[in-house]
């Protein structure tokens, strides 16, 4: 009689390596190892090779690089939508697709269950979770570390479990810091981030990108193309998506740009503190934003503020497959219309500084906006404008005089009495 499959998400490492052969023993399933490629830029043959060999009844590899970019990273990019001012989501992006695509093999391998590796701890484990009860709510997850089965609570247990059953340990990396990668960015947690009070040891722990104080001094000018804001084109050149983010990530990391220390809110109540590599990233929401800045009219422009706050939000918890999420992307695409045009920005030793933008559809009129009149617009205009928009304070401001209480009182206390010499 054929065992039930469980579909785990298997990265290659010491977590969920281990997770395969415990899954066997304590819930006697055919295990289906499925990696998914958004970017980290791991030796898939090589691991698929060790979840084979540490017992998995079949493992595959999926390059989700370029579905993850256009359908999850443009997105929140085309709404600016940034977590607590700083964190620009990478992972948060990621962990939606990831989910979707396990409930995808789940259905094809018919599969039970669907297993992950995150801990108890993170937001990981509701991003994946949500996605999960979007798509299949009848399949079972079994989320190892918060499993009553799971008695490991260290890395020496796990590495005891895979020698005392003759099992390949994998590969150690440097494990002195927690990570985790993708295109999109590189994040930090661990050893000094652990206290607030201390600097980041940036030599000691940047993978992408250079320390902003050795970055050239000279920097570099680099210009992108938007069509419905979405990048197209980079310094001149039509580009796919996976090309022109591989790009900007080289450009952006050689100059310094894109580093985030932060102490955020995670989803499950408690504060983290992480650093966060986004080069590439960093240059497009720079450049993006100027974009709106010319091509988006100033209601669009600050109800979009709000819908992008509300957007950060829902992707940081997990939210993504939800009717409001749909409702926010919908409101982007159709604010976002007439973002097309160019952008120029020039990085140089950790920053960024726009270098001029343009667009067929810029909202921007010289002949107004000029300090010399133009015949557009004649300065007494503004007379009636500043009366009708400042009758309500006209009005408050006559009633506390006629009352002879608040702030427009002769003898109001908010009136300061300046020297006169």
């Amino acid at each position: 009689m054929a065992k039930d499959k469980v579909v785990l998400a298997y990265s290659g490492g010491l977590d969920t390596t281990v997770i395969i052969p415990w899954l066997k023993e304590n819930y006697d399933y055919d295990v289906i190892a499925v990696c998914i490629d958004v970017g980290q830029g791991d030796d898939w043959e090589a691991i698929k090779s060790r979840a084979l060999k540490t017992g998995a009844t079949a493992c595959y590899v999926v390059d989700a690089r370029q579905e993850y970019i256009e359908e999850y990273i443009w997105p929140a990019l085309k709404a600016n939508a940034v977590y607590e001012d700083e964190y620009l989501l990478g992972t948060s992006t990621a962990r939606p697709l990831i989910g979707k695509i396990l409930v995808e093999y789940a259905r094809q391998e018919k599969a039970v269950a669907i297993c992950h590796g995150a801990t108890g701890k993170g937001n990981d484990q509701v991003r994946f979770e949500f996605a999960i009860k979007a798509f299949a709510p009848d399949i079972k997850v079994i989320a190892a570390w918060r499993d009553d089965k799971w008695n490991m609570d260290s890395r020496e247990a796990e590495i005891k479990y895979l020698e005392d059953r003759g099992l390949e340990v994998p590969m150690k990396k440097d494990q002195s810091y927690s990570r985790d990668e993708n295109i999109w960015h590189l994040s930090h947690e661990g050893l000094e981030l652990e206290k607030t009070e201390n600097e980041p040891n940036y030599k000691h722990m940047l993978k992408n990108t250079t320390v902003p104080e050795e970055a050239p001094n000279d920097g570099e000018y680099v210009t992108i193309d938007f069509e419905k804001g979405i990048p197209v084109g980079l310094n001149g050149k039509k580009m796919n998506s996976l090309d022109l983010l591989n790009e900007l990530n080289v450009i952006g990391g050689r100059n310094g740009v894109g580093l985030v220390d932060i102490c955020e809110n995670r989803f499950v109540g408690m504060k983290s503190r992480g650093v966060y590599e986004t080069p590439g990233g960093a240059i497009l929401y720079f450049a993006h934003r100027m974009m709106d800045h010319i091509c988006l009219d100033r209601e669009t422009y600050h109800y979009k503020q709000q819908v992008s706050l509300r957007m950060a939000e829902l992707i940081y918890e997990g939210k993504w497959f939800t009717t409001l999420m749909d409702s926010c992307m919908a409101f982007m695409d159709k604010a976002e219309e007439t973002v097309t045009g160019w952008a120029k920005v020039k990085v140089v030793k950790g920053a960024i500084r726009g270098a001029g933008s343009g667009s067929k559809y810029s909202l921007y009129n010289e002949s107004i906006a000029s300090f010399t009149t133009g015949e557009l617009y004649n300065h007494k205009d503004a007379q009636g404008f500043i009366t009708l928009a400042g009758l309500p304070l006209k009005v408050r401001a006559m009633m506390e005089q006629t009352v002879g209480e608040g702030q427009a009182i002769a003898e109001s206390k908010n009136l300061k009495k300046r020297p006169t010499e």
